[in-house]
């Protein structure tokens, strides 16, 4: 009974251990998402930045109009790539949690299938005894009469 009450246990924190892996998979497929945005936005960004022509065949206030757009569609770019830095190192603990929590899953997977393996002989085991024995009293008995 005992041991039943162990595979139950166990069964029941392999359970939560895997909820724990399917949430932290999904918040990593967020992330994911969230990192493709920031590449999409740094490709728009320098693609305005190199759209926006050259400066030096405008006229002179055209040219300091379109050098100051420049500079700053390249601050917002660099801003992004530092904001992008970041997300990715956040990314990289992400995927830290989510090999570990894989880890203890399938520790306690092991832990679990272990225990039901035992229980299953100690189950087996009884079953034979209760079978020899029947096959032991019914031969006494053929043997009596």
């Amino acid at each position: 009974m005992k041991r039943d009450q162990t595979i139950a246990s166990l069964g029941t924190l392999v359970q939560l251990r895997s909820l724990d892996v399917d949430r932290l998979q999904a918040d990593l497929a967020s992330q994911e998402a969230t990192r493709t945005r920031y590449q999409n936005n740094l490709a728009r960004l320098d693609a305005l930045a190199t759209g926006s022509g050259a400066t030096g065949a405008l006229p002179p206030a055209l040219a300091l109009n379109c050098g100051a757009y420049k500079q700053n569609v390249m601050a917002m770019a660099d801003l992004h790539r530092t904001d992008l830095a970041l997300h990715e190192a956040n990314m990289a603990v992400s995927q830290r949690k989510l090999a570990d929590a894989y880890t203890r899953r399938e520790l306690l997977g092991k832990v679990l299938e272990q225990q039901q393996v035992l229980h299953a002989r100690e189950h087996d085991r009884v079953v034979r005894k209760r079978e020899d024995d029947i096959a032991t009293q019914s031969w006494m008995a053929s043997r009596a009469t």
